[in-house]
């Protein structure tokens, strides 16, 4: 897990607040039970003591096979006495633990497999989230709806070819609308949005986006200026790993949004940077969203040939076509 120093003082930071409340409030009703059921605190301080007196007798050496049995005895009875006090007051036999958030590390981000401590997948998926979270925090996840698509902003007229910019782009909403709700990881297409500025391929990768997220999918939307400039400003930047984990995550997140393609200052290293970050995709079987101004043929003399060819065999093409709708509705 090639994440930054960052996104790890994050994901400790949630956790350690985490386990924190799950204390508190196991505190809080502790004492409300306490004034509730007297006969449990004393229970309570009983089973503090047999717990004290039971560490003592391991450190006091010497044969304590009987002490030790005697003290979990007692710590039986007591917890089987504190368990019927419990049920007999309308309680479950747990109600004063904590309810960690993860009830297989309790917060504590480790567990013992094959004899070493290792973290637990709770952890895992919280430095995931917290990496997506850092790179999605500018972007406009929560901007753009399936409901608030305007396709009455499209023409019916007929272009040269025949075709009307409402019913291609009813054709396209559809189309958007069914993926968001179909989507798995696993057996999802990738897109390339193709089209002028302004006729919504960012709003309905978005909308798709939107729906996603509120199943629990992990989306990353990113603009490629914005991303390639960060990639390659870490690139050069030695010394730290934010670029390996800047890719971790672009390769690794359930669907990957890259809007404005072929608007970013292009370089060797961008050229190659989005071209891996594709084919990477490709390879873990993971779709992406492209999003561009540009010809198949602007696109080939930008990058290469073989990242067209990638794109072109691996993608649904959706042809936006009409007028920019954002100037429309500023009329």
């Amino acid at each position: 897990m090639n994440y930054s120093k960052e996104i790890y003082n994050k994901a400790y930071a949630i956790v350690d607040d985490r386990r924190a409340a799950a204390i508190s409030e196991s505190e809080r009703r502790k004492a409300k039970l306490y004034e509730e059921i007297p006969q449990l605190s004393e229970i309570d301080r009983k089973l503090t003591s047999a717990s004290l007196a039971t560490a003592k007798a391991v450190l006091s050496g010497g044969d304590t096979k009987a002490k030790l049995e005697e003290l979990r005895n007692i710590s039986l009875e007591l917890q089987e006495l504190r368990a019927r006090l419990l049920g007999e007051n309308g309680y479950r036999a747990d109600y004063l633990e904590p309810e960690f958030t993860c009830p297989v590390c309790n917060d504590t981000t480790f567990v013992e497999k094959d004899g070493k401590s290792v973290y637990c997948q709770c952890f895992i998926n919280l430095l995931r989230d917290c990496a997506c979270d850092e790179i999605n925090k500018l972007s406009p996840l929560k901007l753009s709806k399936f409901s608030t698509f305007r396709l009455d902003l499209y023409p019916f007229d007929k272009n040269a070819e025949g075709i009307s910019a409402f019913n291609r782009m009813s054709k396209i909403f559809d189309y958007c609308r069914e993926y968001a709700a179909n989507f798995t990881v696993v057996d999802a297409r990738s897109i390339l949005m193709r089209g002028a500025t302004g006729l919504g391929k960012t709003h309905l990768s978005l909308a798709i986006a939107n729906e996603l997220l509120e199943r629990g999918h992990y989306v990353v939307y990113v603009s490629a200026p914005s991303i390639l400039s960060k990639l390659e400003h870490a690139h050069f930047n030695f010394g730290n790993n934010e670029e390996s984990s800047v890719m971790d995550t672009l390769c690794e997140c359930d669907l990957l949004i890259i809007d404005d393609l072929g608007t970013e200052f292009v370089t060797n290293y961008s050229k190659t940077a989005i071209y891996n970050i594709f084919n990477n995709r490709l390879l873990r079987q993971k779709p992406t969203i492209i999003n561009t101004n540009m010809t198949n043929r602007e696109l080939e003399s930008t990058y290469s040939q073989r990242f067209v060819s990638r794109i072109m065999g691996s993608c649904d093409k959706l042809d936006f076509i009409g007028r920019d709708i954002r100037a429309i509705k500023n009329m």
